[in-house]
């Protein structure tokens, strides 16, 4: 059988380089750059199946441009926004991603945020770096404590609910947005509780835990009327979608001290973030580095493998999405 020709638009970890070689009839990146779209086009004419990432967008422009050959686009990551995945349909091409296998790692940097913003770990450091700290004193550096406050959750899927997992463990009480209540032994296992009204939630929260995934519906669902809503003593962390919150609107609020601080893995324009956010002493900004594990990318890889060695069995892919599943 003719093994199946295989585009990676980026440089992924070693061994799972050496396995599609392997597997497939691979064509892989170098260097490690973001394709120009003309690069992807050429792409997409001459491939059975390309292996994009979240920073390649493949739109219905460029879909309508994929040769006969292209069948699949197997996504690296579990985020599918940047496909247009109902075009793809249209056009006899499946589409897979990477669910599940980074829902520990990005739990963890958010609560990495959630401590690190009340108690200005970023602050103190600089201090140290820049050698600016004048010694120890009673109102030095006062942040916020985290035990015995509330967490609002604005979707508790698969690292929502690990996060929550965690947060318990640090004294916080779970409260969560979802468009659909969790069942209830799962509320029961993190004595969670439901809040069926966005608004109510996030008025009465001491932090805010963006974990949706980026939709038509949920782009700027923190908009800066809800924003407004939330108490001036309230962080908000975000290492989903930058476009699910109005960063212009919550940078206004972050100035204004009308909100604490905030904690950003992500960004509304994808690698640029607002300028004036990066003046400012009470947030801490990440270069979307909330699953970067290596085990995290490599188990990304094997699912990668996995929906690509299924479809040329002839099968479904195990994490084929479709329109509307997120």
């Amino acid at each position: 059988m003719r093994r199946l020709s295989v585009v990676v638009t980026r440089r992924l970890p070693e061994a799972v380089e050496t396995r599609m070689k392997e597997l497939f009839d691979v064509h892989l990146r170098d260097p490690d750059t973001p394709m120009e779209r003309a690069e992807l086009v050429q792409a997409m004419q001459s491939a059975d199946v390309l292996v994009p990432c979240v920073g390649d967008q493949i739109d219905a422009g460029l879909i309508g441009q994929a040769g006969a050959r292209l069948k699949l686009i197997a996504n690296y990551g579990a985020g599918v926004d940047h496909i247009d995945i109902a075009t793809a349909r249209q056009r006899g091409i499946l589409v897979s991603n990477t669910p599940g296998v980074l829902s520990e790692d990005t739990a963890d940097m958010t609560m990495a945020l959630i401590l690190a913003v009340p108690r200005r770990l970023v602050e103190g450091e600089r201090l140290m770096r820049t050698g600016e700290w004048p010694g120890w004193s009673p109102s030095f550096m006062l942040g916020r404590r985290i035990w015995g406050k509330r967490l609002g959750i604005v979707g508790m899927g698969r690292i929502g609910t690990a996060l929550a997992r965690r947060a318990r463990g640090f004294g916080l009480s779970i409260h969560y947005h979802n468009r659909h209540r969790v069942a209830p032994e799962v509320e029961a296992e993190h004595e969670a509780t439901w809040w069926e009204s966005l608004d109510q939630m996030i008025a009465r929260m001491d932090v805010i835990s963006v974990n949706c995934p980026h939709t038509p519906s949920t782009f700027h669902l923190l908009n800066a009327r809800r924003l407004k809503l939330l108490k001036p003593s309230a962080v908000i962390i975000n290492t989903s979608r930058g476009e699910v919150i109005d960063e212009n609107a919550l940078t206004r609020g972050l100035r204004a001290g009308e909100i604490a601080g905030a904690g950003l893995d992500v960004y509304e324009r994808g690698t640029e973030a607002n300028p004036r956010l990066l003046a400012l002493p009470n947030v801490v900004l990440l270069p979307h580095m909330g699953s970067a594990t290596l085990e995290g990318r490599i188990e990304m890889g094997e699912k990668v493998i996995l929906n690509i060695k299924t479809f040329a069995d002839g099968h479904r892919p195990p994490d084929q999405v479709l329109p509307g599943m997120l």
